[in-house]
């Protein structure tokens, strides 16, 4: 491969950047990796052959700063750059920078991704070109006034969607006129903080739509080829968490116009490299697609594509990229099979999958000749509030759809992130449901049958768990002579019947538990596993103790099982009324701050916004009154729990409420 370059600078962090390593050690290409200072230990420097720091957290000071990435490759001899997914992998400007420095850039032209960057020109461009498009708004830029008229127009539901960016962020979906404005302001922020760019677009929202995208390669020497296509409608917040290929929604034929189409949009903007085009298709009539954008990068889910063609897309970018012809005709595409892939987040679904943070104190990973995990994850990483949620995937090839959801559950059973909670429980639950075992899939699926989803309560053998791992901390050494019965955690009592011992437990974002040890004879503590007997069946977890308390895990669910002081939280809640008080629901950033002490507000007022990982929350006022203390202002970094606020109710209020 004399064309191939001999070094390779990987512009991303976190899973996708140790996916590139990968193949880049594969094929003989040294890598370099780029960090900044929240990742001086991630995994994905530690892969690569050479790394260089790029700047503090802040990703608009490291990952977003092209001059600091054009000054990384440059000292490492950098032939290429390769974006990944995020950050400035569709950032015309960032590609443009690569060329004039001499660098290749691993994706399409500047003018390509420009093109198709904009929503908006890039629908205009590829109706010109025959594929159907969804309709919406026309023109670039349009104020609050004009998208509020061409909602109007449209009618509702309509679609809120940023022009600059994908993966969900800043669209909102209105059905109610009423607050339309408001739903435009929160837009136009989340995409400004996502994209650096909030202009806006609006589209008709299709009910119950399928969200099907294709993949296409185009080389150089124009060639264009499409590998078949992508479901990806299990969505939560418009992201995707589940996407599979191929789609059980498409016959041979509609595979066929569908693929027809998306290589026809690539040909439109003079597309190089690998890219997505992506449909919405309402799902009583698939034949009925309509283009919705083009992502001109390697995606998310490239895996599931990878696993049922035998291709690697990676490899394929750096020989498009080195100059190389396609190595493949449309003709020698074949699907095999069936594969599946979950993303695994930082989030917790029993919080109302707020963001969540931590130390990954624990960790394995499934894998097996039908499973693969990408992953950016190690032991011992921390995982902060400054970048996307996403930790790693896992991937499961079947012969079939059946068999490729039965592994993949079985692989997530397998999955334990111990020290950070993530949604691995909640995905595996999802690919059990019995629309999604049968392939009747829409974009709202989730959010409908969500409640359905989560777990009820915590079961008593998580709380003995915890007992068992408190219990065998405080016992004492074992050195073969005497013990004294008075240091062993038994509740053991000089000329009486033993009292059952006691323990006080919480779990964030719930009340406080006491609980006594069910059959503290069969307690087993050994090796990061706890195994317990409740009722006479065992129960087996994984663990890791915290500065709170334990982890949990088992069969993808985690549990923090924190100790819990009755006198000391009783004393540390004396400042302030606790239905007074407002805290941060997850650690983040407060980005807004709507009123000041003295204000009046109405209940349900919004008073507050957060936002981690790229996702806004808004704090709202618990009831009517006076704001009677704000600790926080804009560009403040809070913990979880930390007090934001301080609503004290009217006189009125509280003698009503007795």
């Amino acid at each position: 491969m004399s064309s191939m370059f001999s070094t390779v600078l990987v512009a991303n962090r976190g899973e996708i950047a140790v996916r590139v390593i990968r193949t880049l050690r594969e094929l003989g290409v040294r890598s370099v990796a780029v960090f900044s200072d929240a990742d001086a230990d991630a995994r994905h420097v530690r892969e690569a052959d050479t790394a260089v720091r790029i700047g503090p957290a802040a990703a608009a000071e490291s990952y977003l700063s092209v001059e600091r990435l054009l000054e990384a490759a440059a000292r490492t001899g950098a032939e290429a750059v390769h974006p990944g997914y995020g950050f400035l992998a569709e950032n015309a400007a960032f590609a443009a920078a690569c060329e004039a420095a001499g660098l290749a850039f691993i994706g399409p032209p500047a003018a390509a991704i420009s093109l198709m960057g904009d929503k908006i020109t890039a629908k205009e461009t590829v109706k010109a070109a025959g594929v159907p498009v969804v309709p919406g708004s026309s023109g670039s830029g349009l104020s609050d006034a004009e998208l509020a008229a061409a909602a109007a127009a449209i009618g509702m539901p309509v679609l809120l969607k940023p022009s600059a960016g994908g993966g969900g962020k800043g669209m909102r979906l209105v059905r109610d006129g009423a607050v339309l404005a408001d739903e435009i302001a929160a837009a136009r922020r989340e995409a400004r903080s996502s994209f650096g760019d909030d202009t806006l677009l609006v589209e008709r929202w299709v009910d119950r739509p399928r969200h099907i995208e294709i993949q296409v390669l185009a080389d150089a020497h124009g060639n264009v080829v499409h590998l078949g296509e992508r479901e990806c409608s299990l969505q939560r917040r418009h992201q995707k968490i589940i996407e599979e290929a191929p789609s059980v929604l498409l016959t041979p034929e509609i595979r066929e116009a569908m693929g027809a189409a998306a290589v026809q949009a690539a040909r439109s903007c003079g597309y190089v490299g690998a890219g997505t085009v992506e449909f919405i298709v309402p799902g009583g009539d698939p034949s009925s697609y309509y283009f919705m954008e083009m992502n001109t990068r390697l995606q998310v889910e490239h895996p599931v594509t990878e696993l049922v063609t035998g291709l690697d897309l990676v490899e394929l970018q750096l020989r498009v990229a080195a100059g190389e012809r396609l190595p493949v005709t449309q003709d020698d595409i074949v699907l095999n099979g069936h594969a599946v892939e979950a993303r695994i987040c930082a989030e917790d679904p029993a919080r109302g999958f707020l963001p969540s943070g931590g130390t990954v104190l624990s960790l394995s990973e499934p894998a097996g000749p039908a499973v693969r995990t990408d992953s950016g994850l190690s032991a011992g990483a921390e995982v902060g509030s400054t970048y996307d949620p996403m930790l790693s995937k896992v991937i499961a090839w079947g012969p079939d759809r059946a068999a490729a959801l039965r592994t993949l559950r079985a692989a997530l059973a397998r999955n334990t992130v111990l020290g950070v909670s993530t949604n691995t429980g909640f995905l595996r639950r999802l690919l059990a449901h019995p629309d999604v075992v049968a392939g009747d899939l829409d974009t709202g699926l989730v959010e409908r049958d969500i409640d359905g989803l989560l777990p009820e309560g915590v079961p008593a053998e998580v709380f003995e768990a915890a007992a068992a791992v408190r219990e065998a901390a405080l016992a004492p050494a074992r050195t073969g002579g005497w013990t004294d019965p008075f240091g062993e955690p038994s509740g053991w009592r000089l000329g009486g019947t033993p009292a059952p011992l006691r323990h006080w437990f919480r779990l964030p974002g719930q009340e406080p538990v006491q609980y006594a040890a069910r059959d503290r004879a069969r307690h087993r503590v050994a090796d990061g596993t706890v195994a317990v007997t409740v009722d006479g069946v065992v129960h087996t977890f994984a663990f890791a103790p915290s500065a709170e308390g334990v982890w949990l895990g088992r069969d993808g669910d985690t549990w923090h099982v924190q100790d819990h002081d009755p006198v000391a939280a009783s004393l540390g809640s004396a400042r302030h009324g606790g239905a007074d008080t407002l805290a941060a629901p997850m650690p983040g950033t407060v980005t807004v701050v709507k009123v000041a002490v003295g204000d009046e507000v109405a209940k349900g007022q919004s008073l507050l916004v957060v936002e981690a990982m790229k996702m806004e929350h808004v704090i709202s006022a618990p009831h009517a009154g006076t704001v009677t203390e704000i600790d926080v202002t804009p560009g403040t970094t809070v913990a979880m729990d930390q007090v934001l606020a301080v609503v004290t109710p009217h006189e009125d209020d509280e003698e009503a409420a007795k």
